[in-house]
């Protein structure tokens, strides 16, 4: 039998392998590898790692709280975004010093991040929603963030009321493809037990359902909302107990008003601030105060109403003329927005 050595792709923990398999699953982290016929087994390599302890390039589980951060500018490319570290660096701060989420337990992909398995790609991606969601029990927060590109594309599979699939884009999407909101959900939503909760934050164009989830939030102007049930019977887009809320910057059918499907998305950073900042104003706000904070915040500059001040100049530069956001509200089941308070 042919033996290869290759390293895990998240952990980087070195394994010998059977040629012959498609895949292999780390005994360390529990990735699923594919096997990669490159570098023949020497045997003096295993007496090389023996006894030596490998430390995994993901967190370890420390308490009921973990988030991970996606920030996404695809740099070097035409579309290359400007700002969407900030967002991350915003959220960690927020999740660490207002909610008490250890900085051990918040996982951070960025294009910024020198190890490679700590980069935005499409399978780093995925396997950081795993973790995120692996081993999740009663009275557990977890949190997942997004800065980068969303798209709409073809519905394949007929679950999708205006048919279209919404999908994020990681900064290898032009070889990898994006990640749809079908997948979001298998991975994130379906497996959350009773007890638990999930809040996504999703920072892109064509966001408002990215995460599949059956209710979203319809709020006027004037601060009035209805749950609208949005889930198809033939797919079942809940959870499996727990409770699973979105923010997300606008409405799946909005989007910059530049022609490209995968232009610069000027909703980046601006979604994440106003939700950072209307947290920081107001630690105790009910989802629906939030809610409404967030979309008066947009709605006032592109106005012109706000002159001054931080936020002004933030969303300025990031709403372009032209453009519309509204920041959406969904959740795997109704509840109360203005009588529940916001908790993390």
């Amino acid at each position: 039998m042919t033996m290869v050595s290759q390293k895990c792709i998240w952990c980087q923990q070195r394994m010998q392998v059977s040629a012959e398999l498609f895949t292999t699953t780390c005994t360390l982290c529990q990735t699923v590898n594919p096997v990669r016929n490159r570098e023949p087994f020497r045997p003096q390599e295993a007496s090389l790692t023996v006894g030596v302890t490998h430390s995994p390039v993901f967190p370890s589980f420390h308490g009921n709280k973990r988030a991970v951060l996606c920030s996404v500018s695809y740099r070097s490319q035409r579309c290359e975004l400007k700002g969407t570290s900030n967002d991350v660096n915003c959220m960690r701060a927020l999740l660490r010093d207002k909610f008490g989420f250890p900085n051990d337990c918040i996982l951070v992909l960025s294009e910024d991040e020198v190890n490679a398995v700590r980069k935005p790609t499409k399978q780093n991606i995925r396997n950081a929603m795993r973790w995120l969601v692996q081993g999740t029990r009663q009275g557990d927060s977890l949190v997942f963030h997004f800065s980068g590109f969303g798209v709409q594309q073809q519905d394949k599979d007929g679950d999708e009321v205006d048919g279209y699939d919404e999908a994020i884009c990681p900064m290898d999407y032009q070889t990898a493809g994006t990640i749809v909101d079908d997948e979001i959900n298998d991975v994130l939503v379906r497996p959350l037990p009773r007890g638990a909760k999930l809040h996504a934050v999703i920072d892109a164009s064509h966001s408002g359902t990215v995460l599949d989830l059956p209710f979203v939030c319809k709020m006027g102007r004037d601060g009035m909302y209805q749950w609208m049930n949005q889930s198809q019977p033939c797919a079942y887009r809940g959870t499996n107990g727990g409770l699973a809320i979105c923010f997300s910057s606008c409405r799946d059918d909005q989007t910059s008003d530049d022609t490209s499907a995968y232009s610069v998305n000027a909703t980046t950073g601006a979604m994440t601030y106003c939700f950072v900042q209307a947290l920081e104003c107001k630690p105790v706000v009910t989802y629906g105060e939030l809610l409404s904070t967030m979309r008066a915040a947009t709605r006032d500059v592109q106005k012109g109403i706000l002159n001054c001040g931080p936020i002004a100049s933030l969303l300025r530069k990031m709403l372009r003329t032209g453009f519309s956001a509204d920041p959406q509200l969904s959740a795997s089941e109704q509840f109360d927005a203005y009588t529940k308070p916001f908790a993390l």
